[in-house]
């Protein structure tokens, strides 16, 4: 995801030069800026979502694995206290 921001960012900076470097610039020209800034701040939102979403997913599978951990030394209990009464 970072290197789609440093992408979209180098195509702003590259598009701001060629407009500059050309000519005056239009109002069309700026529109067009204007809707590229846009899309990058959109995605970075959407950026920062998906990292904050995998960050809860990434605790719920600790989560998960601790409590797996626990029902398998529970098991492993068990399964030792079953062996001692059945000999």
């Amino acid at each position: 995801m970072t290197n789609l921001k440093k992408l979209l960012g180098i195509a702003v900076l590259i598009g701001a030069l060629g407009i500059a470097g050309c000519s005056g610039v239009s109002e069309e020209q700026i529109a067009q800026l204007d809707a590229l800034r846009a899309e990058v701040d959109a995605l970075d939102k959407e950026v920062d979502q998906l990292k904050a979403e995998k960050t809860k997913l990434e605790r719920e599978i600790a989560e998960r694995n601790a409590k797996l951990k626990d029902c398998e030394n529970m098991k492993a209990e068990i399964k030792a206290n079953l062996d001692k009464m059945g000999n």
